[in-house]
Parts: C-alpha cells; sequence; structure tokens
C-alpha cells in the first residue's frame, strides 16, 4: 500500500508547532463578553435568596443569570448517540446545589476583572444540607441528591433516585454460585480505582455570536461538536437549525470533551444579549467543576480447576457518578463488556453493578471507559489466582484467552474473528525478559527489582448504533476535499482518515484538503470517542472514496467516448483498458466541474457496524524498590498491540505513548481527592505527577497485526486500549517486589514500606 501503513508526516503538524492560531481562543471576536461563574461553596445546598443589585449595577457588567431566569428543562451534557442513555438531570443553573463548584450565576462583563468584581458582589444565602460524600454509602441515604420530580431517561436504566441510584447493569450466563462449588480454587479481592483528572493541555472553553441570519452560532473545544448542538438545543429549548457547532483545532480530550462543560453559558449569555461571549475555565475551574474518572468499588471473585482453567467469574461494581449521571450508565456497563470476553473458558459469568449520585463533582467519560476499572480488577485477581496455583501469569492467560473462532459467554454467539493476543503475551515476555526476571530479583543491598503484566481488550466504535458519514469532492483544480464530522484532537485522524481515501483514490496525500468539525457543512458523525473514528468513520471514509472512484471512472469513460467497463483509474487519469485513450485526472474535474456539465462529482458514505472488533494488548512493566525510601521507580515498560493494520505507524506510536503515560499516571501517582465538607483538595497541577517524555521514553512498543474481517484496513485507535494496561501491570510488579497487593491506588512509599514489613 501506498499510503496506508506509512509514518507520514501529520498534515495539521507545521501549523501546530509554529503556533498558528487555530485554537478556540485565537478565533474570539475581539468585542466577546468575558464570562465568569460563581459556584457553590457547598456540598448540597439550596439557594434561598439571591441579591444581584449591586453586582448589575456595576460598570461593564452586561448580563447576570440565576437559576430564575434559564429554562426549566433537564438536560444531560453527556455526548452520546441518542437516543441519550444519561438521565436528563441538570439544569444550566438550579435553585439546589449539588456538589463545591455547582453553578449559581452566570456573570457576562465587558473584562474578566470586571466580572470577578461583580461576583464580589452577589449575596446569596443558603440552606445548608447534609451532603452524600461517601459513595459507599449513598444508596439508601438520608440526604437524596436529587429529589426532584421532573427527572427524566430516554430508557429504563435502572434509575431508583429516591434510593440514590443513578443507574443499574446486570448481565449473568450459567449457574455462578454452583459453578464456584465445583472449583478447586477460588480467589475473591475488592479493588478501589480512584477518580482522575484529565489533565489535558487546553482547557474547556468556547465562545457565542450570532450570525447576519440570527442564528446561535458556538465554537467550542470538543470532541463532539453533533452532540454538543443537541444538548443546546434541549436545554435552551431551540430548533437544533437554529445553532451551528463549529470545532477549531483540539488541544487534548482524553474523554473530557465527550461530556459539555462550557457551552451552554456562552450560548444562553449571547442568546440573552445579543453580543458575542467567550468563557475559558481556569485549571482550577477544570480539575473542580467539571468531570473526572469514576471511581468505583469492585468486588471480583474467581474460580479455576486444577489446571488453571477459570470456569466463573463474578464482578459485584459500585461507580460514583458524582452529583450528576452524565455517562454513568455506559461507563458501568462497559466494565464488564471490556473484560469478561477476554476468558472464553468459563461456565459461568455475573456482573452486577450500580451507579451511585454522590454530592461530588461528577465523574464522566474518561480514556478507557469503564475498561480501565474493569480491567484493574479482573486482571489483579487472575494474577491473584495464578500465584494461588503456582502457575506463570503469562500461562495461565495463554490457557485462557479469548481465540480466534470462539465465543464467550456473553459473547451471544457472535465467534472471534481476529485476534494474536496469544502472540502479543509471547512478545512482550520476550520483550520484557520475563523469563530471567519473573518475579523478582536483588539488584542492590536495598533495592529489587520485579516483573508483572495484565492484557485488556477495548471496542472500536459501539455495535449497532454509532454511525459516521464521510463525503468527498472533486474539485474543478483536480484536488480533492473531505468533508468529515470526525474530531482530530490531537489523536492525527484528519491524517488517518486522509490516508484512507488516498489509498483508494490511488492519489498522493497532498491532493486532499480535510474540512471537519462542523455542524453546517460536515456530514454526521458522533465524534471521537468510544474508538470509533479509525474503524467506523475511516470506513465511511474508504466507501465514499469507493463510490466517488467509481464516478470518475464513468465520467472519464463519458469523455472518451468508451464503457466504464473498458476503463480503469490510476489516481493520475483515467484510461481505456488497451490504454491508447486516456484523460487525466485534471481534464475531468475542468470539464465536469467548469465545463458544459456543470456537474461537481462526489462520493458520499455512512457507515454503521454491527460489531465492534476489540484491539487487544499485553502489557509487561518492571519496577525497582528502594527499601530504604519506599520509592517506585518505572524502569521498563513493555505495550504489544494487536490492532489491526497500522495506518499511520508513527501516529500509532503516539497514541500508544498517551495512553501509557496516562496509565503510568493512574498507578502510580495522584488522585482526585476531597476534604471534609466536599471540596476538592487536589485542583492544581502542582499536586498531580504527569509523566513526563521521560517516564514514557522507557516504554518500548510493538504491533502484532492481525486482518480484521469487519474493516477495510482492520484498523482501530489504540490510545485508549493501551491506557488500561500499565495499573494492572505496574501494580503485579510491585506486588512481586515487596509482597503487598495494593487496591487503593495509587501506590504510596507508606505502603510500601508495609509490604517491605511482611517479607
Amino acid at each position: 500500500m501506498k499510503s496506508v501503513g506509512q509514518s507520514i508526516r501529520k498534515i495539521d503538524g507545521i501549523a501546530i508547532a509554529m503556533g498558528k492560531p487555530v485554537y478556540t481562543e485565537d478565533l474570539v471576536m475581539s468585542n466577546a463578553l468575558v464570562i465568569k461563574i460563581l459556584r457553590s461553596p457547598h456540598a448540597y445546598a439550596k439557594i434561598t435568596s439571591i441579591d444581584i443589585s449591586r453586582a448589575k449595577s456595576l460598570e461593564g457588567v452586561e448580563c447576570i443569570l440565576t437559576y430564575k431566569d434559564v429554562p426549566n428543562e433537564r438536560f444531560t451534557l453527556a455526548g452520546q448517540s441518542y437516543p441519550e442513555p444519561s438521565p436528563y438531570d441538570r439544569l444550566i443553573l438550579d435553585q439546589i446545589l449539588r456538589y463545591v463548584g455547582d453553578e449559581v450565576a452566570i456573570i457576562a462583563a465587558v473584562d474578566e476583572k470586571t466580572a470577578l468584581l461583580a461576583i464580589k458582589r452577589i449575596k446569596v444565602e443558603y440552606e445548608v444540607m447534609e451532603p452524600v460524600l461517601d459513595f459507599e454509602q449513598a444508596i439508601g441515604h438520608s440526604s437524596v441528591v436529587h429529589p426532584e420530580e421532573n427527572l427524566s431517561c430516554n430508557f429504563e436504566i435502572g434509575l431508583q433516585k429516591e434510593k440514590n441510584i443513578t443507574s443499574t447493569s446486570h448481565e449473568e450466563v450459567g449457574d455462578v454460585e454452583e459453578e464456584f462449588k465445583r472449583c478447586a480454587v477460588v480467589v475473591e479481592d475488592v479493588y478501589y480505582p480512584q477518580a482522575q483528572a484529565h489533565t489535558m493541555m487546553e482547557t474547556y472553553r468556547a465562545f457565542s455570536y450570532l450570525d447576519h441570519a440570527g442564528r446561535l452560532i458556538v465554537v467550542s473545544s470538543t470532541q463532539v461538536p453533533f452532540h454538543i448542538r443537541r444538548q443546546l438545543a434541549r436545554a435552551l429549548q431551540l430548533p437544533a437549525s437554529k445553532i451551528r457547532v463549529i470545532k477549531p483545532r483540539i488541544g487534548g480530550g482524553f474523554g473530557g470533551k465527550q461530556t459539555g462543560a462550557v457551552d451552554i453559558f456562552t450560548a444562553i449569555v449571547t442568546l440573552k444579549t445579543g453580543k458575542p461571549s467567550i468563557i475559558i475555565y481556569d485549571r482550577k475551574e477544570t480539575f473542580s467543576c467539571t468531570t473526572s474518572r469514576h471511581a468505583m468499588r469492585l468486588n471480583v471473585k474467581l474460580g479455576a480447576d486444577q489446571d488453571g482453567i477459570i470456569r466463573a467469574i463474578d464482578m459485584q461494581v459500585l461507580s460514583d457518578t458524582g452529583a450528576y449521571g452524565e455517562h454513568a450508565p455506559t461507563v458501568l456497563s462497559c466494565v464488564g463488556h471490556y473484560t469478561l470476553p477476554l476468558y472464553s473458558k468459563t461456565r459461568a459469568v455475573r456482573f452486577d453493578g450500580k451507579a451511585v449520585y454522590t454530592n461530588k463533582m461528577p465523574a464522566g467519560a474518561f480514556r478507557g471507559y469503564g475498561a480501565t476499572q474493569g480491567t484493574f480488577a479482573l486482571e489483579s485477581t487472575v494474577n491473584m489466582l495464578a500465584e494461588r496455583l503456582k502457575m506463570d501469569p503469562t500461562e495461565i492467560r495463554l490457557k485462557n484467552i479469548s481465540k480466534v473462532g470462539e465465543t464467550f459467554l456473553t459473547g451471544q454467539g457472535v465467534m472471534l474473528g481476529s485476534s494474536t493476543l496469544d502472540r502479543c503475551i509471547e512478545k512482550g515476555k520476550e520483550l520484557i525478559g520475563w523469563e530471567k526476571k519473573f518475579p523478582r530479583r536483588e539488584v542492590s543491598p536495598n533495592k529489587v527489582r520485579a516483573v508483572g503484566m495484565a492484557i485488556t481488550m477495548q471496542g472500536s466504535g459501539i455495535a449497532n448504533i454509532g454511525t459516521a458519514s464521510a463525503e468527498i469532492r472533486l474539485n474543478d483544480d483536480g484536488n480533492f476535499t473531505l468533508l468529515t464530522g470526525a474530531t482530530d484532537m490531537g489523536t492525527g485522524c484528519d491524517t488517518i482518515l486522509s490516508q484512507m481515501a488516498a489509498e483508494i483514490l490511488e492519489i498522493p496525500m497532498e491532493k486532499i484538503i480535510v474540512n471537519a468539525g462542523d455542524t453546517d457543512t460536515s456530514p454526521y458523525d458522533p465524534g471521537s470517542y468510544a474508538l470509533s473514528t479509525t474503524y467506523v468513520a475511516g470506513t465511511a471514509v474508504v466507501k465514499a472514496a469507493e463510490d466517488l472512484k467509481k464516478k470518475i471512472i464513468e465520467q472519464g469513460a463519458k469523455l472518451l467516448g468508451v464503457s466504464p467497463e473498458n476503463a480503469q483509474f490510476d489516481g493520475l487519469a483515467v484510461r481505456t483498458d488497451d490504454g491508447d485513450q486516456e484523460i487525466s485526472l485534471r481534464k475531468i474535474a475542468e470539464l465536469t466541474v467548469l465545463g458544459a456539465g456543470k456537474l461537481q462529482l462526489i462520493g458520499y458514505a455512512t457507515h454503521g457496524s454491527d460489531v465492534s472488533p476489540p484491539p487487544y494488548i499485553a502489557g509487561f512493566a518492571e519496577v525497582e524498590v528502594d527499601r530504604e525510601t519506599g520509592k517506585v521507580e518505572l524502569i521498563d515498560y513493555v505495550a504489544v498491540i494487536d490492532c489491526g493494520t497500522v495506518i499511520n505507524p508513527n501516529l500509532a506510536r503516539i497514541q500508544a505513548e498517551g495512553g501509557i503515560a496516562q496509565g503510568i499516571g493512574m498507578a502510580l501517582y495522584e488522585q482526585v481527592r476531597y476534604d471534609e465538607i466536599g471540596k476538592m483538595a487536589t485542583n492544581t497541577f502542582m499536586q498531580y505527577k504527569i509523566p513526563t517524555r521521560q517516564d514514557v521514553g522507557k516504554v518500548r512498543i510493538a504491533f502484532e497485526e492481525s486482518y480484521e474481517p469487519t474493516g477495510p484496513f482492520g484498523a482501530k485507535s489504540i490510545g485508549e486500549v493501551v491506557a488500561n494496561t500499565p495499573p494492572p501491570a505496574i501494580s503485579h510488579a510491585i506486588y512481586n517486589a515487596v509482597g503487598v497487593r495494593e487496591n487503593h491506588l495509587p501506590i504510596t512509599p507508606e505502603k510500601v514500606f508495609l509490604g517491605m514489613q511482611k517479607l
């Protein structure tokens, strides 16, 4: 292949490196009003009175909105395909405040200084109520986080708001209890993966204005422009046709920008004032007033026979969705959907989960989307099982993993069509030096090194739901325009989709212009999430390119006066089969678009998949523990990935490194914490150890490609799947080094010392 499989430079790489104005803030009009938010100081309170008179009289203040000034229509900020599964439990501004940081009032002024001064002049009186801060005590708590009657769902998700239960998920095949009785070995443990912040470089921001026709234009740093439009239409009670959402370049998202955050505030201010407006969250607001990863409690029980064949899996999950239910049901269900299929020799499996409301910052989409938490718990328990059976952890997985031609209990009979996970495990063992290093070895009187491992999977799009469209136009100059709603947030999808189109059309990538992320001009796309872009949007691009190629051949043959069956196209010209006649692509374009025909050749396609082919990974970590200080250092990390054909090895490596960096952060560093009144205690970069390029430089990445029969090139995004494996692999390595099994991440020196005392 000429374009696919090549390490082609990102098409926007030079522009970004040169700092050209492509981000949301760079596009703001100079006269835009600046928006600031007055936030709740209480975890759970009701506004009894609010006086904005002194603030409103301040020169330069254009607009102050309270709960009395906004529509009483509940909505969700989750960006997912319709019908939206998350509960409609939000108002733009509410009289009841549900976490420290919840919005009390929206202030718009001519500049930031004036807006901040106005905030200080607003007087609010609250009725403070008892908050629900411990998610393990949320069910049946005396305080009900959402007592309102107009909370609704599009379909049944197991909501029991009077008990603070946001959603429930249950899946069971076989008699789990009876199967455990038959097992020779049963192991069980409880895990607490923590909430985390996304720490993307560009914080949340948006600006809005009214165009010449009075339509609302919202420019937003978002992963999901079409979903943002739908959110705004419901919350503002406007027809979606009156709203246009434009996505410029994005400075990272990691799932956080699959959830709306700020767009609604600029939109309503612009509608109220008729003026442009801008809101930019600072780092503290981004950490404490948006969304985090879902903190969870996972109880995992495994049963196996004496040969190490896993016969029963039971997962009981409690998920903390915080004050609002964005992504609560889907993240919860994905904990099971992306872990149970790993092992296919089971006779009984059960997954039972509940997501609960608490009076803390909401949780939402985060890279890995439930699979991260599920993988940590299941893989840690599999390592425990291997230890109990005195088996090598790699061997017990090779015995149990799902393989090509097999199905699994929750797979409804669907056979696995492609997987090289077994080769990934073998390759990872080789690269890390497993045979010589497992489980531990002394490297000095004070230091010990050990290795650990884990496997995981993800999906590619959302089967029977995720749908994307693409359009490719032949322009009059012989170049092409690719129109797509897919969102490039640094992942390189603009480049990857161009590569796929170029491969089919047999043209250089330089001939393709990408126009993406505008709800007025782009064909529908759900956005960049669920690893859908390369697989789902990419398939749409391939189909559109094939459609356009067929039309080019037909038009070229018509101009040559021959039958399309006797013509072919090679990217440069349409030629007759005998080679006697040809007409260049440029000439076809001129005669078709500019000539008498006045017809633009357009290829269009929509793709939705009935399957979600899983990319797989085997992750191996080596750590060194200092006995005197308790310091844990990551010495080596190996990621071996099966994701089908790698469309752009350079971008795939960037995706893998980004995923591993986030995984390292989860395994070794600080979590989102709250104080005794529910205020976030970690809300600046200074309290987080962000993995550096040096950390990621210790990583080695290998690809094991397999043919994926359901896709054009069998390629999927890999960042999310890679992010899932460092936590259990590193935790396993630390356990092998010091003998402490740490289920309450992160790892701290004190916990390492505790483990060393047990040795």
